[in-house]
């Protein structure tokens, strides 16, 4: 290759129209986008804080207001100050704003977009965490590495790969776990039907290639998604963390055009219609 034509290390900029939709970044609004810094979730699975308090939460007005208050040190992700205001917050993430009293856990909505989950103190103290390897180190150490680039070394036995574990923020001990199998409680993390969350009904091992799992929502509707995608958040029908709005149901599209009208007959222009047309 020729030298002039060779990358100079990592990228460190993110064209608007190349970032991830569910940002729901205005297409006009500028060139560019803020590139997530690299940390524990991957550039097109996280929301840079940034986004966070400017786009979601409208406490910051520009990306300037947004540094400022990472820099004050008023933003904590999983109880650690982050003073980056791209640092990559992602799936099940607990966000804390001290000084508003604060505290959001990261979900995804039916729509596969991160929803502004407020949660309470009490539940702010813990996470949820899918187990990716469960295996042997150095010195026949057993350890398991989590979703978000934890590593906890003397893990209980019975957690395999694939489940879910209850982590402590305070301590960062696994206090608890639920088992990825028939009958427990799931939200889809990937794929077409990300952020629907439902009940496993059964598994297809297909060596050599993906494994599916067939998952039935609180309306029975039944889908089936790549073993990857799922992420166990309760044994039986119990979830171990509360959902956001619509409870991971998605609704049909007539459905959401049904909501649409409903929601549409109600707004001023639609009364000051509905009146002239009955004059």
């Amino acid at each position: 290759l020729d030298e002039r034509n060779m990358a100079r290390g990592p990228r460190k900029h993110l064209k608007r129209l190349a970032a991830p939709k569910h940002w729901m970044l205005s297409k006009m609004g500028g060139v560019w986008a803020p590139r997530p810094s690299p940390g524990p979730h991957k550039l097109r699975e996280s929301l840079p804080l940034v986004v966070f308090l400017r786009d979601r939460l409208r406490y910051a007005l520009t990306g300037r207001e947004a540094l400022v208050i990472c820099k004050n040190r008023q933003i904590k992700v999983d109880h650690k100050i982050r003073t980056d205001p791209t640092f990559p917050a992602g799936f099940m993430d607990v966000i804390t704003i001290d000084k508003t009293n604060e505290n959001f856990r990261l979900l995804y909505d039916v729509k596969g977009r991160f929803a502004v989950h407020r949660i309470k103190a009490e539940e702010a103290k813990y996470k949820l965490c899918k187990v990716k390897r469960a295996q042997l180190g150095d010195r026949g150490i057993p350890y398991v590495g989590l979703h978000d680039g934890r590593t906890i070394r003397y893990p209980d036995p019975l957690i395999k790969v694939n489940d879910t574990v209850k982590l402590d923020l305070t301590t960062g001990t696994i206090t608890g776990h639920a088992k990825c199998a028939v009958g427990n409680l799931v939200m889809v993390m990937g794929g077409h039907n990300v952020g629907r969350v439902g009940i496993i009904t059964n598994f297809e091992r297909h060596p050599g290639s993906f494994d599916i799992v067939h998952v039935k929502d609180a309306l029975n509707r039944e889908f089936a998604t790549r073993l990857q995608n799922i992420f166990v958040i309760g044994t039986g029908n119990k979830a171990m963390v509360t959902l956001p709005k619509h409870k991971g149901v998605k609704p049909t599209v007539i459905e959401e055009r049904e909501r649409r009208i409903k929601q549409d007959t109600h707004t001023p222009i639609a009364v000051l219609f509905k009146v002239l047309s009955t004059k």
